[in-house]
């Protein structure tokens, strides 16, 4: 069955490489400076495909004025090159507009089906786009595809007139929430990126894909390499040859102008664990790729998570002073995995500490110890324990009837 959907894939590639590529039937990112022929090949490009040494004790050197890689659960950063640099982004800008989407369609304030009508301004955006018409309707679904797919301009004005009544009160709300995230060296101008005299870093932009992709509907469109609109008539091709060659690629997005560069956010994600590769500011297309390739790579051959284990025997009930009873159980939840590198995870070290004892009323929940995990005797992270059940305080009546059941017995 693999080898049917690999053909089949193959096969359509070729079918598609041998109509005319015109605007009319396959729509890319005209900004990346490569050709539908060569973002449909099914031959992945140097940068993607040679070997590249990232184990221990290897230098990690990338192209690109600044970079940056985090881990995606933990927001770790464990490789900066210039994180804080101002520079224009270009197309990584939309982003936060896919952000903001996301974050509107969780709130209910829009949904996928909506019919949106492309007013004058979303379809004389230029650039990349998918030659929306004023007037043409699209749904919420296409025009996100659009915009994550082949970075369609025209698709992003029109979503941010449909999340916000106006492009001007969409940038607004893109600076506020760049605020909220602590996006310090950042400011939108709109929301595409078209221009130049905006900017950001790549730490900053680290922060903005990370919050995306917590949104897990976004990867059904960040995954996407080729799809269609409007009843088959417009083929998208995605501009990101990472979601093609690279193993648990989940995105992001590609930015390139002449001022700002090649420019890349990737993502993926492998076994629970992922990471966000940030690189700005490239000469070529490859040096964006296999830098961020070289970022991933270091990621997944350096790094795991570790689940810390708690001894249920450590868990003991911890006596309650003046309570209608004298013990709460107590319970830790699931605890988050910690990011280590390879093989630290055996020198770790985790222990339980529970409070002598409480004082009633006890509140179900509340924190009433601490596990501590320590490597070499370092504190590395620490959960709270919480009291399993609520215990009243002791009150006259339940004194009183404690008193004759202990006379009477």
């Amino acid at each position: 069955m693999k080898f049917i959907r690999t053909l089949a894939v193959a096969v359509c590639a070729a079918l598609l490489l041998t109509v005319p590529v015109t605007a009319k039937t396959v729509i890319i990112d005209t900004e990346s400076g490569e050709t539908a022929r060569e973002l449909m090949s099914l031959e992945a490009p140097k940068s993607l495909s040679e070997v590249v040494s990232t184990g221990a004790g290897t230098a990690l050197e990338v192209g690109g004025k600044s970079a940056v890689l985090m881990e995606l659960s933990s927001g770790r950063v464990l490789f900066e090159k210039n994180t804080h640099e101002k520079l224009p982004i270009a197309s990584v800008t939309k982003i936060m507009t896919l952000l903001l989407v996301m974050e509107a369609l969780d709130n209910g304030l829009i949904d996928l089906q909506d019919a949106v009508t492309c007013s004058s301004e979303a379809a004389s955006m230029g650039g990349s786009q998918i030659w929306l018409e004023p007037g043409e309707i699209m749904t919420v679904h296409d025009l996100v595809k659009a915009a994550a797919v082949v970075s369609a301009n025209d698709a992003c004005a029109a979503l941010a007139e449909h999340v916000a009544g106006s492009i001007e009160e969409f940038v607004q709300r893109m600076n506020t929430r760049a605020a909220e995230l602590g996006m310090q060296d950042t400011l939108f101008k709109d929301c595409s990126g078209l221009d130049d005299t905006a900017y950001s870093c790549a730490y900053d932009v680290a922060l903005m894909s990370r919050e995306l992709m917590k949104h897990p509907l976004i990867k059904n469109y960040t995954t996407i390499w080729m799809d269609t609109l409007r009843n088959g008539e417009s083929q998208l091709v995605n501009t990101n040859k990472l979601i093609r060659f690279y193993q648990g690629a989940t995105g992001l997005k590609t930015g390139t102008t002449s001022t700002a560069g090649h420019n890349l956010s990737a993502t993926a994600e492998r076994n629970g664990l992922g990471f966000v590769a940030v690189i700005l500011g490239c000469s070529t297309t490859d040096e964006r790729f296999g830098g961020a390739r070289k970022l991933l790579d270091h990621g997944f051959a350096n790094y795991s998570l570790y689940t810390p284990q708690v001894d249920p025997d450590t868990l003991t009930p911890i006596p309650v002073l003046r309570g209608t009873a004298q013990t709460a159980a107590v319970e830790v939840a699931d605890l988050d995995p910690l990011l280590v590198k390879k093989g630290e995870e055996k020198g770790l070290t985790c222990t339980v500490t529970l409070d002598e004892d409480v004082e009633a009323p006890v509140a179900k929940g509340q924190i009433v110890g601490t596990v501590t995990v320590t490597r070499d005797g370092e504190t590395v992270a620490e959960y709270p324990v919480r009291a399993a059940e609520e215990v009243p305080k002791l009150g006259f009546g339940f004194c009183l009837l404690r008193l004759i059941t202990a006379l009477s017995t």
